[in-house]
């Protein structure tokens, strides 16, 4: 008799298709601007770098355009979707939103363990933007911000952002050419108002921490215009 008899019971874990790594590969590479907005793609090209046939492929391109990274046009050449300011504008508001509530949650919940994750991970950041490191303190953000989401408990909140905010990450990058350093202020901020359990000082440093891209839109357009789309 197995001394585990319940095991018996579970689903084999699914593997990722190759068709989802394709995905996944090509997804990064245009969230983090290896692959830039305008860039042309070619199904024959993608299946030779990824050693992989042209049908995953295929599959990956039509989910990739389905979420708005990709232009497939019969007859025309594939390209990587220009930065839609639109798009920009309602994953920050999604964002927000939920951010607000989270922070507030919060602020209730913080103990030594948390306080200990948020302050290792702000020192990280600090030597990050004093190394001008982007890709790392960009991964360091996103840590830092779902910290709170999991000391909350709302870590489903977190699985939320991240699906909707793969627009808003490509500008977040291209603003951290010169906002790195106010960025860890506005972390150091939100820190602070935590500690102190104040709720609705949390809230309002979050919002205005997660509202400053949108006033930053107009000069990543003026630096990058052929990453945008017109309008």
């Amino acid at each position: 008799m197995s001394d585990h008899p319940a095991l018996g019971s579970l689903d084999p874990v699914a593997r990722p298709s190759v068709a989802d790594q394709v995905f996944e590969e090509l997804r990064t590479r245009i969230v983090w601007l290896v692959l830039p907005p305008g860039a042309r793609m070619s199904e024959v090209e993608v299946a030779k770098a990824l050693s992989v046939s042209r049908q995953p492929v295929r599959d990956a391109f039509y989910r990739l355009s389905q979420l708005g990274f990709l232009e497939i046009r019969p007859q025309r050449a594939t390209r990587v979707s220009l930065i839609s300011t639109e798009a920009v504008t309602q994953a920050s508001f999604v964002r927000t939103a939920l951010e607000a509530e989270i922070v507030r949650a919060g602020c209730a919940a913080l103990a030594p363990e948390w306080k200990a994750r948020l302050q290792d991970n702000l020192a990280q950041q600090e030597a990050a933007v004093e190394a001008d490191d982007r890709k790392r303190f960009h991964l360091l953000d996103d840590q830092f911000h779902e910290i709170f989401s999991l000391m909350s408990g709302h870590a489903f909140a977190w699985q939320i952002i991240q699906e909707s905010k793969a627009h808003l990450d490509r500008v977040r990058l291209l603003s951290l050419a010169f906002n790195q350093r106010q960025a860890l202020l506005e972390h150091r901020e939100l820190f602070r108002a935590i500690v102190a359990r104040d709720a609705d000082l949390a809230d309002r440093k979050m919002r205005a921490h997660l509202s400053r891209l949108s006033g930053e839109i107009g000069r990543l357009r003026a630096d990058n215009p052929d990453y945008f789309a017109d309008g």
